[in-house]
Order: structure tokens, then sequence, then C-alpha cells
């Protein structure tokens, strides 16, 4: 198979994920990377051996050399997606664009057009589709196994220790400067239901607050930050316990410590700490994203469908369960449970995968499959490897805005239909 050659855009710690994966299967390589931080920028370009004439400080000056690889992986901030993708389709790159596709709808609209005028493949990075768990779940639907699909229940347990670095400390942590949180968390299961279902809802509403991460809910004794804090002994929140704990373990040395820094030690984590934004006591942070939320919908045929999701829960692979009209479904990411109401009997199907849920862990193999999968397509011609494009992706996140509509509104919107 043709080796694909890439630019990626954006060198943190996704788009290195992806540029790691098509390098390791040598079905990709980096040819020009553009990244705005001198250090990443630097490691990047070292392990990705990119030629110093094609190592950019911004995604403009790759953009002004003219057309340099087969495709762009573009994985800068979330609102600073649409410019360079359009640009770079408009080039005649493939796109590789990490969600959330952009973070209002007439933005995701323009990149669609952009997509669709320039005849490129761009994929959205809804890795959960791409799971060899989601593989097997959907090949029972579609299977006819449990007969027609009348209600789901889906729990997205983000974990507590999560919440509070990446919605909390982190870069997603407010709306108006990354997007409300089930765009920037939830869109993956969002998208992931409406991939289930096979189509998008009718109605949808939907409740949610931020409840515990602000100063109203702050224990006595709490301080500033969590070396200065009197009870962080105590505190489930505690910085220095999460990012102490992750020296010397390589499952969380490149996600999340290398998020607050690249030196990974002691002196070098607790010095991240004292300075940075991930050393804030959580309950003394500029958080606005809400720390739980219910979205309920409702299809054309009157099958129904709950989400939720919540910071306050182990951060574990997602829970669904599936109820049709002749089986039921339950599943946890690594099994399934399949009842057959016609005949009684009781099935579990092990999916035989180690990986775990974090961003650290791959998404439980939907991060490989995707590039795996993104890169045959280009090689090949063959956009129906993809398992959704720009048009799909459009139609999803619209559900996830109508969600968010619902929630501050309070009240029930319906989408147009299709």
């Amino acid at each position: 198979m043709t080796q694909v050659t890439l630019a990626l855009v954006g060198a943190g710690l996704r788009g290195q994920s992806y540029a790691r994966r098509a390098q390791a299967t040598g079905a990709g390589r980096v040819v020009a990377l553009a990244e705005p931080d001198p250090v990443r920028r630097a490691a990047a370009a070292r392990e990705f051996a990119v030629p110093p004439e094609r190592v950019y400080t911004d995604w403009t000056e790759l953009a002004s050399d003219g057309v340099l690889a087969d495709a762009a992986i573009i994985a800068t901030q979330d609102r600073q997606h649409t410019e360079p993708t359009v640009r770079l389709a408009d080039q005649g790159y493939h796109i590789l664009l990490e969600k959330p596709m952009a973070t209002e709808d007439g933005e995701a609209a323009v990149i669609a057009e952009a997509a669709a005028r320039n005849a490129i493949m761009l994929a959205v990075c809804h890795v959960l589709r791409y799971t060899p768990y989601t593989e097997v779940l959907k090949g029972l639907l579609d299977d006819d196994r449990i007969g027609r699909l009348i209600s789901v229940q889906h729990l997205e347990p983000v974990g507590w220790w999560h919440q509070a670095h990446s919605f909390v400390r982190g870069n997603w942590r407010r709306s108006d400067t990354s997007a409300p949180m089930l765009l920037t968390k939830a869109c993956h299961d969002i998208d992931w239901l409406v991939y289930l279902f096979g189509r998008s809802p009718r109605r949808i509403s939907s409740f949610g607050n931020l409840t515990h991460f602000c100063a109203e809910a702050a224990p006595p004794g709490a301080g500033e930050r969590c070396l200065d804090c009197a009870i962080e002994s105590t505190c489930p929140y505690s910085a220095k316990r999460l990012y102490l704990n992750c020296l010397g373990d390589p499952s969380r040395a490149f996600w999340p410590l290398s998020a607050i820094t690249e030196d990974h030690t002691e002196e070098g984590v607790l010095q991240a700490l004292r300075t940075g934004p991930y050393g804030r006591c959580v309950y003394a942070c500029d958080n606005d994203v809400v720390d739980h939320q219910v979205v309920a919908m409702e299809f054309g045929d009157g099958a129904t469908c709950s989400f939720t999701m919540s910071a306050f829960t182990p951060m574990e692979h997602r829970r669904t369960q599936l109820l049709g009209t002749h089986g039921f479904l339950d599943g946890n990411g690594t099994t399934i449970r399949l009842v057959d109401f016609r005949t009684g009997a009781e099935e579990m199907i092990d999916i035989s995968t180690t990986a775990g849920a974090s961003a650290a862990d791959g998404h439980g193999g939907g991060d490989e499959a995707l590039m795996d999968s993104f890169l045959r397509a280009i090689a090949t011609g063959d956009p129906s490897l993809l398992k959704s494009d720009a048009v799909e992706s459009l139609a999803s996140h619209r559900v996830v805005w109508a969600a968010e509509e619902a929630r501050v509104t309070g009240s029930v919107v319906t989408l147009p239909r299709s």
C-alpha cells in the first residue's frame, strides 16, 4: 500500500497520538508540521524527522508553502479548527480533523461545504465508531439480534480526576474559550448513539449544571493552590497526589502528565503545580462548564434514548443498555450481554480487548483503528473505509447543539427533518 504523507497541524497530545500511529505502522509519514509551542514543535520535529524547512510556527506558514503532503492532521485547539481546515481543503489536502468539528454550527457547515467543494475525504475523529467493541455491538444490531431498537440508556463516566484535569483546571474548562462540555467531551457519545440508531433524533431535551466545582462547594480550609492547602491530603481532587503519582508510570506519563509539564521529575511537577493552571484548587478556578448533564432524545418512529454524562464516577468505559423488541444488550466496553426474548437464552460476548477507555489508552483501540482506516482510505482512494464523512459529522454535531440549547433555555428542541 502506498505510504501516505502527512502535514501535522498542532503537535499537542492528540496530534502526536495520530502521527505516532501513522509512523508506527509505516502507512503514513509526517513530512511537515506546524506548532506554536517551541518545546512541542522541536520535540515533534525530532521524533518524526521532519526537515527544518518544513517545520513551521503557524499553520498559515505551512499553507503558504503550497501542497506539501497528501493529507493533514488538524489537532489545533477547538476554536482554531475552521480556518486551517478550509484553507487546506481548498488546497486539496485530505483532512483528519480532531473533534469537535467546530464550536459553532455555521463554522462546521463551512467545513462540510469545503470538503464537498474540493471532493476531499474529511474524517472527524469520532473514534468511538472505530473500536472493536462498537464493531461487534453495531453488528448485533444490524443482524437484527434484538429486533427493532426501542430505547437506549447510555452513561459516560467522565471520572472525578479527569473532570478536574481537563474541565476544571485544563483547556476545556470554559465555554467562551473552548465550548460547552457536551460538545468538547460528549460529541463522541452523541455521535456514537446516532450511529447506533442510524439516524438523528427529532426532539431533544436536556438538564445539567456546574454543581460542585465552584466556590460555593469549597470545604472549610481549602487553599487557592493544592501545594498551599491545609486539607490537600484528604481532598479527592488533589493535584499533588494526581500528578506525582504519575511519575514512573508509563501509562500516565504521556497523558495526563505531559499536559502539565515535559519535566517528568518530582521538582518539575511541583514547579508546574506552583505556577501553572493545573495546581489550582478545583473550587477556585475560572471554569464554567457543567459537571453533570442528562440528554433525552426522541426519534421519528417513537424510539427514545437517554444519555448521562457525569464527573462523579471512576474513569472507565461507557456503559450502554439497548432495549429491543426481541432482545436486550448490556455492554460495558469490553463485554456484551445478549438476552434473546424469543428463546430466553443469554450469551456473554467477550470483545477480547485490554485497551482502556482514556486518551492514554487510545480510547479502547478507537484512535488506532481510525488512523489506520483514514490512511487506507487515502492510499486506496476508497472513502467507504471511513465510518463517517463531513456531512454525517455535521448532523451529529447539530444534535449536540440542540441539546445544549434545550439545557440553556429549558425547552424541548425539535430538529428539522433532513
